[in-house]
């Protein structure tokens, strides 16, 4: 009996094993491609892109530094925050080298069907409020004394936009300087600050009108 179980165990573990190695290049192949699509959407023209990677609120951030020839023409940040109403927003934020908002693309949102979904829409309030804006200080919905406008009913998932976005200018900042990154949250340098994510209250999206 012992054989057997340790027969049908070695065979299933090789198994899953063959599937790894026979998905994992087109997987891998699948999100280099997404990506390149997703900088492609969100920077000027390019040849190649350099990318250094951060960690801010103790979260990844790349920053692409893209060039043409010798050139820098932009910068690409793929960005996050966990403060959306279901989770995990992320973002690839495309910066002109002067800092202005090139374009903001939405990579992965679980948000609510019909409100915070609304972020994917062209032209929805939160990028028109930020696109081809130079940024020089952290950004804020109105409702929090800022000057982007929210989805409507999904105040939740806008501050998920806008801290993700921040969370992109100060990447990019910090690459552009080659200073230390600094939090969003607290405020201090990544190397030494604390997480200091806000939880929000639990509470129905739709019920948070503007």
């Amino acid at each position: 009996m012992v054989a057997v179980l340790f027969s049908i165990t070695l065979i299933a573990s090789a198994g899953v094993g063959a599937v790894n190695m026979i998905t994992e290049a087109p997987i891998a192949a699948a999100k280099a491609a997404a990506t390149q699509q997703a900088l492609g959407q969100v920077l000027p023209a390019f040849d190649a892109t350099e990318t250094t990677d951060l960690l801010i609120d103790e979260m990844p951030i790349v920053v692409y530094t893209a060039k043409s020839g010798d050139e820098v023409v932009g910068y690409a940040v793929e960005t996050m925050t966990k403060q959306g109403f279901s989770g995990v927003v992320k973002l690839m934020v495309g910066f002109l080298p002067d800092g202005t908002v090139n374009n903001i693309n939405v990579l992965q949102q679980a948000e609510t069907p019909g409100l915070g979904t609304k972020m994917c829409d062209e032209g929805n309030p939160l990028i028109s409020s930020i696109q081809h804006r130079k940024l020089d200080k952290q950004l804020a919905v109105k409702k929090d004394g800022g000057d982007v406008d929210a989805l409507t009913a999904a105040t939740i998932s806008s501050r998920a936009y806008v801290d993700a976005v921040n969370r992109a200018w100060m990447a990019m900042t910090s690459v552009v300087s080659g200073s230390e990154p600094t939090d969003v949250a607290s405020g201090a340098t990544a190397t030494v600050a604390e997480n200091a994510e806000q939880k929000e209250p639990a509470a129905q999206e739709g019920g948070q009108n503007e």
